[in-house]
């Protein structure tokens, strides 16, 4: 790296870290400037997340430097690195769903007197920070009944809750969407214009090249380059980042889109859940992607939910023209309806079971033999699903709350396609995944359409949604407002729909 500029207030040399035997981190250099957003760019498993667990005093470093304003830098917490003017927003929820957004803002920090907590200084502080921030939250609400959105608004509050000299953002769009992630970029504007330093993680490369000044990459747990973001370009960051050249990052639909007179095998007509959505109808077919797009809180997810009878309903479901009725999970999967939830830590996976558990709990039917589990087929099924979504881990033995969040999205994927579903909800099937991983699960979601899946598509990234979808159902206000072809879509008009404006 070039000689260290003045206005540096993190640097990094040659540091490493092992598990055992495992290497995460081989070689790492890094210098970070204030009033300057700096991107960390890499696959999943690239270290990323276990060098922000390092600066944060969560892990030690094994070896090497790290100086925090020309002084050794080695915190053993994250309220020792905090003490030190370096705050972090993980990529995964550190909340506690029993308690409210004020409490888990403020806690270990909650304004007290002779031993007893303010209720009303605490929810004054919170409701302060959160008008300041701007952030469409209720500080009195209890986060457990919160959506995935809004709780990532929480633990983005929570992080610039301190006053910090260095923020670390990892993933903090990953389940925003666009009207939540404009608020973010904002506050990081405001970050910046007050010389804070600001270190970024985020796989969306559009957001990457509008934020970033400074863009390091890493590959394989080692340092590649470092690039300002005005001499490089998104070709060039791939290449860096995956070793290879990825022309297309939405590969191309295999044969063409169901036609007219090819029936539904999903009908739903009518649905409603309290105040939760209301009205909703749409079909799918055999063979098609059909995208959902909404703003957080336009109900889509819930209607998801819904479908995998995880969520109580008036109307019609039908399934191939005969009507169904969801009332728990093990129906909707009994009718060939799979569901990739967008919260795989508390719905998706048990994070304390091996990848090998995970890939097959939602079909030991195909891995067992008179009531009993045939061990052998159990890890030779999910070895193939694991090779075939590229899962990173030592051995379908690992387990996995141990990988990486991309890996673990892998992970719930593999699970459902064991079950060889005839229609399969993505809900944010790449949320927190690298560009190469995305390509790979897209490149999945064409081959299982043109095999005859029915896919439902939930996603808060627009560009995804428009270059996958044959179809795209847009809701707003808990119901639908449109349902197009992909032809007549452009983003302005998706989010007319989406906010609202059209109807």
């Amino acid at each position: 790296m070039a000689e260290t500029p003045n206005d540096v207030v993190l640097s990094l040399r040659d540091v490493k870290k092992t598990f055992g035997p495992i290497t995460a981190i081989k070689r790492m250099e890094l210098d970070v400037r204030r009033g300057r957003v700096h991107t960390l760019l890499g696959e999943n498993g690239a270290g990323k997340s276990t060098l922000m667990k390092i600066l944060a005093g969560v892990q030690p470093a094994t070896e090497g430097t790290i100086l925090l304003d020309g002084a050794p830098f080695a915190p053993r917490s994250p309220q020792e690195a905090a003490a030190r003017g370096l705050a972090i927003v993980f990529q995964e929820l550190s909340l506690v769903n029993t308690l409210t957004v004020a409490e888990n803002i403020l806690a270990t920090r909650e304004p007290s007197r002779f031993g007893f907590i303010s209720e009303r200084k605490l929810v004054e502080r919170a409701e302060t920070l959160v008008r300041e921030l701007g952030l469409p939250i209720d500080v009195r609400a209890r986060v457990g009944d919160l959506s995935i959105a809004q709780r990532q608004l929480v633990e983005i509050a929570k992080g610039l809750s301190h006053d910090a000299d260095i923020m670390i953002l990892d993933e903090p769009t990953s389940s925003l969407s666009d009207a939540e992630a404009e608020i973010l970029f904002r506050i990081v504007g405001r970050l910046t214009e007050a010389g804070k330093a600001v270190i970024y993680i985020s796989h969306r490369m559009e957001e990457i090249m509008r934020l970033s000044d400074d863009i390091t990459v890493m590959r394989d747990g080692e340092y590649v380059a470092t690039l300002e973001k005005d001499k490089t370009s998104i070709d060039e960051l791939i290449a860096l980042m995956v070793g290879r050249q990825i022309n297309e990052i939405y590969p191309p639909r295999v044969g063409d889109a169901p036609g007219q007179d090819v029936a539904p095998i999903l009908e739903v007509e009518h649905i409603s859940s309290g105040r939760v959505f209301q009205d909703v109808s749409f079909s799918v077919k055999p063979g098609e992607i059909l995208g959902f797009f909404g703003l957080v809180g336009s109900g889509r997810s819930d209607v998801m939910k819904a479908l995998f009878g995880m969520r109580w309903y008036e109307g019609t479901i039908r399934l191939d023209g005969n009507e169904v009725a969801l009332k728990d999970p093990s129906d909707a999967i009994r009718q060939g309806i799979g569901f990739v939830t967008e919260n795989r830590k508390e719905e998706g996976l048990v994070l304390a079971h091996a990848v090998r558990a995970n890939i097959t709990m939602a079909a030991l039917g195909s891995v067992s033999s008179g009531g009993f589990l045939n061990r052998q087929r159990e890890g030779q099924c999910a070895q193939e699903e694991s090779t075939r979504l590229g899962v990173r881990a030592a051995s379908i033995e690992t387990t996995a709350g141990t990988l990486s969040g991309g890996n673990q999205q892998k992970v719930v994927l593999a699970k459902w396609l064991m079950t060889r579903p005839r229609v399969l909800i993505l809900d944010e099937p790449t949320r927190g995944v690298d560009v190469g991983a995305k390509f790979e699960i897209y490149r999945i979601i064409r081959q299982l359409a043109a095999d005859g899946t029915a896919i439902i598509m939930v996603s808060s990234d627009l560009p995804e949604v428009l270059g996958l979808s044959d179809r795209v159902v847009i809701m707003s206000r808990k119901r639908v407002q449109a349902i197009m072809p992909r032809a007549d879509l452009t983003p302005e008009s998706v989010m007319s729909f989406a906010t609202g404006q059209k109807k």
